[in-house]
């Protein structure tokens, strides 16, 4: 019993609406013999309650509940914190959560947390459902593009997140690229296998133009056929995996690696600002080894890093890097570059002039010249100069050195193979005397 409102046992099974209505009906009850004369002490030895209190409930004329008291939370010094960086990690609890007990000590529950978060998030935007299918160990794997703003030093960019979910463990690889042309698609899926050390049986891509060229229906049978890119259909050969794509527009056939790359977003990328794109993925490498794949997944109730025992992959073991002749001929210009996807790439200047080929692997390019390589560089986005200093060897020189000074070579009164007469002073003396004389 309540030591100043009582009349409602603390043990009751009422309703806290339903207990508040009969206590005011008692306490009515209670105001009107007291109207009637009835003593204080008389009443408060019938109804269970302190003298005090009827006395207050007579000042006051009606039953008042009492206010509630003022709770205090571990986390009511950061809510304003919290509130001016929710908005930041997309509402993500998950990151808020990690940062207060890294950056200020906090010791509370990620369920608290959450209370804090949802209602900030639910008033900003609506939620939303995915659909999930199960797939057997290493039969597959998931791979998309997801788009996502970050700062790279003082620059905002677009950076375009590959990621690949394995169908079973759920362990995912993460990088980020500039651009999602199809040589970002092959270096992807290279980094992931040497990544997970294998090789899923079946890989399920998005529709993007580097990968699909369309969908259509076969004309004799009338069923679902995609025509691939034919780069992607040789890799895919070159790899040992079965490519499948859904039709246009249905997403949710693909919800593993929908989801992975909505966690990618908000866990990995909210709020970061990285110094380089290296910086950035090996933040993303990072993120994934010790936050993504230790965690306990939501719909497997496993951690990732430990269901991947049995995943049974197709071991990559020595398997060399896929390549491929993709631009054909180009023309080395006279400053020694090759032209190559809206880039400019060296050779050594001796090449100048010269018909080379153009090999493209995951991430690069081999220049060659009569089947050798001359020259290799990692590709860059449009518009990138790469100059390798060696390929200039004595016609460059490092920034800020002189030119060494050089005598002239072509004085008709200095032949090259002439040595110089080196006489004795006297004689010039004896030949002024003898003019003097």
């Amino acid at each position: 019993m309540e030591p100043q409102d009582g009349l409602v046992d603390s043990g009751s099974t009422l309703t806290p609406e339903i207990a508040t209505v009969l206590k005011a009906e008692v306490v009515q009850e209670l105001l009107g013999r007291l109207a009637k004369g009835e003593p204080v002490k008389r009443l408060a030895r019938e109804y269970g309650v302190d003298r005090k209190t009827i006395r207050a409930w007579r000042a006051r004329g009606r039953y008042q509940p009492r206010a509630p008291r003022p709770r205090r939370s571990r986390l009511d010094p950061h809510v304003e914190w919290i509130t001016a960086r929710a908005p930041e990690v997309d509402f993500n609890a998950a990151v808020i959560y990690r940062e207060l007990v890294s950056h200020f000590g906090y010791t509370g529950s990620s369920q608290q947390v959450l209370r804090v978060v949802r209602p900030l998030r639910i008033a900003a935007r609506p939620g939303r459902a995915t659909v999930r299918f199960e797939t057997a160990p290493g039969q597959q794997a998931q791979v998309d593009f997801g788009q996502r703003r970050v700062w790279i030093a003082d620059q905002e960019v677009t950076a375009h997140v590959f990621v690949c979910t394995l169908g079973y463990s759920r362990r995912l690889y993460v990088h980020a690229f500039p651009h999602e042309r199809l040589s970002a698609v092959l270096q992807g899926h290279e980094q992931a296998f040497q990544h997970f050390g294998g090789i899923p049986a079946q890989i399920v891509v998005d529709n993007a133009k580097p990968v699909v060229l369309r969908h259509d229906r076969d004309p004799d049978s009338g069923r679902h056929r995609v025509v691939w890119h034919p780069t992607y259909t040789d890799f895919a050969a070159f790899y040992g995996f079965t490519p499948w794509a859904h039709w246009p527009y249905r997403p949710q056939t693909k919800g593993k690696t929908e989801s992975g790359v909505k966690y990618v977003q908000r866990n990995a990328l909210a709020g970061k600002r990285s110094r380089s794109w290296d910086h950035l993925n090996g933040w993303l490498l990072e993120w994934a080894l010790t936050i993504a794949d230790a965690r306990v997944h939501g719909t497997t109730h496993e951690v990732p890093r430990e269901r991947f025992a049995r995943e049974g992959l197709t071991p990559l073991g020595n398997h060399p890097p896929y390549q491929r002749d993709r631009l054909g001929q180009r023309v080395v210009a006279s400053d020694s570059l090759v032209a190559i996807g809206g880039s400019r790439y060296s050779v050594p200047t001796q090449y100048a002039g010269s018909t080379v080929r153009i090999r493209e692997r995951a991430g690069a390019y081999d220049i060659l010249f009569a089947g050798a390589v001359i020259a290799s560089h990692p590709a860059q986005g449009r518009g990138a100069v790469v100059m390798e200093s060696t390929h200039y060897a004595g016609l460059l020189r490092p920034h800020g050195t002189p030119a060494v000074a050089r005598p002239p070579r072509h004085d008709p009164g200095y032949p090259a193979n002439a040595d110089v007469v080196v006489r004795d002073l006297g004689v010039y003396a004896a030949v002024v005397e003898e003019a003097c004389a």
